[in-house]
């Protein structure tokens, strides 16, 4: 029997006010996955984890989950399935860390709102995968940036869901810190659970994604492994710049090195050659970025 998805996207349009940002998107996304949705600014990335999770309603098209109307689950009852982190950790009030990440347990508490004894393991066992048992009896007024997001990334693993989405998670975190926490979404993954992260580091998603998704103007453009969509024409197009993908010699891994266009080749469709050796191209000289991604 065919593997079902977890979530769905079929033909989902949504716009704010006159622009249009998601446009006719239709996207399965299957458990024990873990994929990256990635792309430039605007494309509509943020917006899709809202419409997955009824943040936001569509305009037209339908999100199934589990092959059910998303628009029928109750507040409660979604909020067993599916958990969201996002950018932002304006809590509010002057919570404790412990606190705040007892807070990821609601939508499994007893009557009159009791943790029991399993609820209170999730929180102890979040706590420390973000290595945040010296500050759980602190305020979270009182965090840096970072150290406020683990505290969020926390609050959504002491949720316990199948499906975890991420807006940016490690946006706020130094080097060592991203790469353990992206670790960690690999590991639930691998045990069965769907991950959807929002990233703009191409450096982890060809190191941890199972499948990478780019969206670009609100659209899907391509959805596949790393291998599929880690291509010097497929990331020109998505980017709009001329990239280059190579082996890197020092981490085994591939180098993914953008520069913006040669003036007169424009901006649109149309995909630069990227088949050429650095050294044949046009303006070869001008500046660039690059990242070395490690697979």
């Amino acid at each position: 029997m065919p593997e079902a998805p977890a979530l769905s996207a079929k033909d989902v349009s949504f716009s704010h006010g006159p622009r249009t940002v998601v446009k006719n998107l239709s996207l399965d996304l299957y458990p024990g996955r873990h994929y990256i949705l990635a792309g430039p600014n605007g494309a509509g990335k943020s917006t899709v984890l809202d419409l997955l999770t009824k943040l936001k309603k569509p305009d037209s098209g339908e999100i199934l989950l589990d092959g059910r109307p998303l628009a029928s689950f109750k507040a409660p009852e979604l909020a067993k399935s599916i958990a969201l982190a996002p950018q932002s950790s304006n809590f509010g009030f002057a919570f404790t860390v412990r606190e705040v990440v007892r807070l990821g347990r609601k939508p499994h508490q007893g009557p009159f709102g009791r943790l029991g004894p399993g609820d209170e393991r999730a929180v102890e066992e979040a706590i420390e995968k973000l290595h945040l048992g010296h500050l759980a009896d602190k305020s979270v007024t009182g965090l840096s940036g970072g150290e406020a997001q683990r505290v969020v990334l926390a609050r959504t693993l002491a949720q316990d869901t199948p499906i975890i989405l991420l807006d940016e998670p490690t946006g706020s975190l130094d080097v060592a810190q991203a790469l353990d926490f992206m670790e960690t979404l690999r590991d639930l993954a691998q045990n069965g659970r769907l991950v959807v992260t929002v990233s703009h580091d191409l450096t982890l998603a060809a190191t941890y994604a199972g499948q990478i998704v780019f969206m670009a103007d609100g659209r899907l453009v391509a959805a596949g492994t790393r291998e599929e969509t880690l291509t010097p024409e497929l990331l020109a197009r998505v980017f709009e710049a001329e990239a280059s993908v190579r082996r890197d010699d020092f981490t085994g891994g591939l180098t993914v090195s953008f520069r913006r266009r040669a003036q007169g080749r424009g901006g649109g469709p149309d995909l630069p050659d990227t088949a050429r050796p650095e050294t044949d191209r046009p303006n070869a000289d001008r500046p660039g970025a690059s990242q070395t991604v490690t697979n």
